[in-house]
Formats: C-alpha cells, sequence, structure tokens
C-alpha cells in the first residue's frame, strides 16, 4: 500500500469533520501557522494539507481572511437508490441508442456530455507530440519491427511499478500489452468463456462492455449496485452458481463513479476464488481518484491468480492512442495465444513513448492536475445540476472517475431527451444505454471531462430547461 503521509491524516481528519457536520459551511479554519502548531508539522505540510481540501472542494479561500469550509451544495442532492435489475441472464442485444449515442464523437459543433473521456484540452499533447518523435529515435528500425509478444518492455516495467501503490506488486513478466481497454477485456473474455456462458456485471454498466460480451456470445447477469460503494455483496453470492465469469470496475465505475470499499474487494475476490469464478477487473478509472490515495485494486487480495487486472490510459492520458493492459494471474499463457492469433504485437512507438511518459514522472504531474480539474469540474455540475435542474432530481457523489449519473423523476424519458437536447446541438447519454433490460428510462449520464466554461453552464441550463418542460 502507499505510504500515508502525515498531511494525508490530517486531510482526513478534516474532511472527515466537515462531512460529518461538525466543521459547518462558512466556518473558519485554523491559519497555517495555528495548523503547524497545532498538528506539529512544518510550514511546507500545512500549505499542502489546505491544497488538498480545496482540490476537493472541502475548503474555499478568502484573500486577507484565511481558509473557510466551503459553502458547495453538494450533500443537497439525494443520492439514487441501488438498482433493482432482474437477475436473470439474458443475451438481448445491445439498443442501436448506444451507436447513435457513440457516432458523435469527434463532432465539434456539439457539446459532447455523453462521451466518457477527457477533453484534448486537458491532455498534455505537446509533450506527447515529443515523446513519439524520441521514441522513433530509441527504437531499433524506428520502431518498425515486430515488438515481443508480451509487448513493450519498458511499459511493463512503468506499469509493475506503479502496481505498488495499490497493493499489487506486479512484475513486468505479469503484464501484457494490449490495444487499449477494450481489448484487454476482449482477450479475458475470449480466453475464458464459450458461447452461452453467463458474465455476471454491474448494474448500470458501461454499453462498450454490454455490446462485447453479447458480441462474443456470453450471456449477461445484472447485479444490484450501490451508487456509493459498487455491487451488493449479498446478490452475488445468490446467483454465484449461475455465472461462469465475473466483471467488475471496482474503481470509479461509470456511470455511477461507485467505488468498492477493500473490504467488499477483499470478500468479492475470496467469494469467486472459492467458487472457481475468475474475476476481470476494469480499474481504467483507478488513477482518477479526488481524494488523497489511489484506492486498491481487487488484484492487490488475489492469491490464486483468479483476477485478470486490466487498465489502460484512455481515460487519462491518450483514448486515440490505444495503450492497454493486463495481468491475466494464472491465464497468462491462454491470454498470450490470442494475441498472437489476434495481434502479434501492439505498436511500437507508441508503447515505448507511453513507457518513457510513464518514467519520466510527466504522467504523474500530469495526473495531479487532471484529477484536481476533474474534482473541481464535478463541483461546478453539481451546482449546475442543483440550480438548473427540478425539483427531485437525484445525482451520484462519485469520488473519482469522468462521470455522474442523473436520476429524474419516472415521468422523465431521457432517450426523448436525448432527442430534443441534439436539436439544441447537446448530446447526452440515456439511461437505457447502459443496460440490456427496460429500466433507467428516467436516468442519463454527464462527462466531467469537459473544460469548465460559462458556455457549458449555460448548456447545462438548456438541459435543465428542457427536462422542466416533459
Amino acid at each position: 500500500m502507499e505510504k500515508v503521509y502525515r498531511y494525508n491524516e490530517i486531510v482526513s481528519g478534516i474532511a472527515t469533520q466537515i462531512k460529518d457536520g461538525i466543521l459547518r459551511a462558512g466556518d473558519k479554519l485554523p491559519s497555517v501557522r495555528m495548523l503547524c502548531k497545532e498538528y506539529a508539522v512544518g510550514m511546507n505540510t500545512a500549505k499542502r494539507v489546505f491544497l488538498e481540501l480545496e482540490a476537493q472542494s472541502l475548503v474555499e479561500v478568502k484573500p486577507q481572511s484565511g481558509f473557510f469550509v466551503s459553502n458547495h451544495r453538494v450533500e443537497r442532492l439525494p443520492l439514487p437508490a441501488v438498482s433493482k435489475p432482474s437477475l436473470i441472464a439474458n443475451h438481448h442485444e445491445p439498443s442501436e441508442l448506444s451507436s447513435q449515442v457513440y457516432s458523435s464523437i469527434g463532432r465539434n459543433d456539439l457539446t459532447l456530455f455523453s462521451i466518457g473521456v477527457p477533453s484534448g484540452s486537458l491532455l498534455p499533447l505537446a509533450k506527447l507530440k515529443k515523446e513519439i518523435i524520441y521514441a522513433t529515435r530509441a527504437l531499433k528500425e524506428g520502431g518498425t519491427e515486430y515488438e515481443p509478444l508480451q509487448g513493450n518492455v519498458k511499459l511493463r516495467r512503468m506499469v509493475a511499478v506503479r502496481s505498488l501503490a495499490w497493493g499489487g506488486n506486479l512484475h513486468e513478466d505479469d503484464l501484457i500489452t494490449t490495444a487499449g481497454g477494450m481489448n484487454a477485456l476482449a482477450f479475458c473474455l475470449m480466453a475464458l468463456g464459450k458461447r452461452g456462458d453467463t458474465v455476471a456485471i454491474e448494474s448500470p454498466c458501461y454499453p462498450g462492455i454490454l455490446q462485447l460480451v453479447i458480441s462474443l456470445g456470453l450471456k449477461v447477469l445484472e447485479l444490484p449496485t450501490h451508487p456509493v460503494t459498487g455491487i451488493e455483496i449479498d446478490a452475488l453470492r445468490k446467483v454465484v452458481s449461475k455465472i461462469d465469469i465475473c466483471l467488475l470496475i471496482p474503481n470509479f465505475n461509470t456511470p455511477l463513479g461507485s467505488c468498492m470499499p477493500d473490504e467488499h474487494k477483499k470478500e468479492v475476490v475470496q467469494l469467486l476464488a472459492a467458487n472457481d469464478i475468475p474475476l476481470i477487473e476494469d480499474d481504467i478509472y483507478g488513477d482518477l481518484y479526488f481524494g488523497t490515495q489511489r484506492p486498491r485494486c481487487c488484484k492487490s487480495f488475489d492469491t490464486a491468480g483468479n483476477v485478470l487486472w486490466c487498465s489502460a490510459v484512455s481515460k487519462t492520458l491518450a483514448p486515440g492512442y490505444r495503450v492497454g493492459w493486463v495481468a491475466p494471474g494464472k491465464y497468462k499463457e491462454k491470454l498470450l495465444k490470442l494475441k498472437l492469433v489476434h495481434a502479434i504485437a501492439s505498436t511500437s512507438v507508441i508503447h515505448e513513448a507511453v513507457g518513457n511518459f510513464l518514467k519520466t514522472g510527466r504522467y504523474d504531474r500530469h495526473l495531479h492536475q487532471l484529477r484536481r480539474t476533474l474534482q473541481h469540474n464535478y463541483q461546478h455540475f453539481i451546482d449546475a445540476v442543483t440550480e438548473y435542474f427540478p425539483e427531485g432530481t437525484k445525482t451520484t457523489r462519485p469520488q473519482g472517475g469522468l462521470a455522474i449519473w442523473i436520476e429524474f423523476n419516472k415521468e422523465v424519458d431521457t432517450v426523448k431527451l436525448y432527442e430534443l437536447a441534439m436539436k439544441q446541438k447537446i448530446s447526452i447519454a440515456p439511461g437505457p444505454m447502459f443496460t440490456l433490460q427496460n429500466q433507467y428510462q428516467n436516468c442519463m449520464r454527464l462527462c466531467i471531462g469537459l473544460p469548465w466554461s460559462d458556455e457549458l453552464k449555460f448548456k447545462l441550463k438548456q438541459l435543465g430547461n428542457l427536462v422542466k418542460m416533459m
């Protein structure tokens, strides 16, 4: 686990007091000097405490006056209830709505609340271009040769090093590179499943996963999911004899943004291992945490090689680069055979460039800024939803990731809302995209990866007005 530094302990203590209502909106906090004296820490540590609390939108600074508990209204909107999908597996074809919504990718004339990636303006594009040039120069034959089947050594080594932060303790030989996160999930599903097998997933779930599972001839069993803590373990326990594979996004899944507590992750890993059911863990959002520490992964509790841990830089650095990886545990040889058949090798230059970006520390500096921006964006979105959306609106409260899940009153049909919004050049992701069942008609997902602006705020106001008219 990542070392818990003194400033993290102080931040956690003050944050808890704010969330528990001991410190209330508008309350003045101790000065930097007083914090130094009270906790016996240096000036730099005290300043970092306030920077972190400010990044979490828990405090705000007033010039010449000091730090105060923020007046943001994140707690005013109620949470959606735990989802209640039918616990019967099915292989229904996903709605064409997903293809329609995602066909908007790349359209500059739309406000794309529907696409769950960070905007290019939030990414280090100039630095990445330089890395591509350096990689071309560094690689033999300019990167035109096939690389080893397992993938770029530098990239695998740096991913392994970074796994120490969440308790993974991986070695470069534990990893296989892939063409993005979805490619990693596809290899895992193909290696583990056969036509007719049942895959347990969260509900609501990322549409791409639903489409992938069905395309491989597998069935989907949707699990009840809490908007804060993830899947309901009791529900998983009840159906464990009926499933062949479990695929979860434990850290800041989309669209809910839920994050499973460590004890839940450990229990899920043990439950599935005891029943010889492999767990595919999609950790693509794990680096986008809003707090002081990266959450652990299910893989950190895996002692049997039963967890296939997948991730990528698609949601953090470069969606179009298609750089991903998997630590497949005891299924490594199966995945290597699949990669040989379906890909032979990864894209040498791109994977070398990303590996070097991780090695030089540029990735961590970028992530620090991106997380701060997403945290602030989240607060802006919640403030706008509170102000402009109708009474009775419910929202999730993710502690990381790129998504907010909105639930309206039952009379609101978000498919119709999507059609109305598109006429005003606004694209949303309607709730029915995230399920194979007849549910979530009154829900939608909003992506918070767009740079905040007055124009974005106005678009949310327009969206709110459309909802009020329904």
